[in-house]
C-alpha cells in the first residue's frame, strides 16, 4: 500500500517465535528481533556494539506456523515488512504507544550459517495473495528446486550421478 513505512531488519531473535491462536482460529506468531550495530572503533583498533534495537514482530496464518516451525532463539535473521503503530492503555490507566513490525518475508541469514529449504505442504491457501494452488503445485518434493508435478528421470539435471562432460540437451 502506498504511504506504508517498509524496512528491512536483520538480527537474532531474543526467543523461540511464540504460536497462538486467535479465537477464530487463526494462528499468529509473534517474536522479538535483536539488532545490534557494530562500528570499528580505530583508536582502540577493535569493534564495538551499539545499542541494541529490540523490534517487536508478528507474522499471520500459515505463515506462523512456518516461522514457528522453522525459527529458534538466537537465529539471525532478515525481515522486512511493514512498521505498525498502535497505542493502548497500560494497567496503570497510562496512555501507551508500541512500534511493531507486520513481517511479510523472514528467513534465515546465511552470513555465519548454512541452511535447507523444504517446501511445505499447502493446506489449500498458497502464499500467492491467498489464491489456491492448483492440486498438482500441492505436491511435495524431497527436492526442494524441483519443478512441481516433474519426473526426476527424465531431467538429467537433478539426477544423481549422472554428470557427465556432455550437456543434458
Amino acid at each position: 500500500m502506498a504511504g506504508e513505512t517498509v524496512i528491512t531488519v536483520v538480527g537474532n531473535l531474543t526467543a523461540d517465535p511464540e504460536l497462538r491462536y486467535t479465537q477464530n482460529g487463526l494462528p499468529v506468531a509473534n517474536f522479538t528481533i535483536a539488532s545490534t550495530p557494530r562500528t570499528f572503533d580505530r583508536q582502540a583498533n577493535e569493534w564495538k556494539d551499539g545499542d541494541a534495537l529490540f523490534l517487536r514482530a508478528s507474522v499471520w496464518r500459515e505463515f506462523a506456523e512456518h516461522v514457528a516451525g522453522s525459527l529458534t532463539k538466537g537465529m539471525r535473521v532478515v525481515a522486512q515488512g511493514r512498521l505498525r503503530q498502535r497505542s493502548y492503555q497500560d494497567r496503570e490507566g497510562n496512555q501507551r504507544t508500541s512500534i511493531e513490525l507486520e513481517v511479510d518475508e523472514i528467513g534465515p541469514s546465511l552470513r555465519y550459517a548454512t541452511a535447507q529449504v523444504t517446501r511445505a505442504a499447502s493446506g489449500g491457501a498458497g502464499g500467492g495473495g491467498g489464491q489456491s494452488r492448483p492440486a498438482q503445485q500441492q505436491q511435495v518434493s524431497e527436492e526442494p528446486w524441483s519443478t512441481p508435478g516433474s519426473s526426476t528421470s527424465a531431467d538429467a539435471w537433478s539426477t544423481p550421478g549422472s554428470f557427465g562432460d556432455d550437456t543434458p540437451f
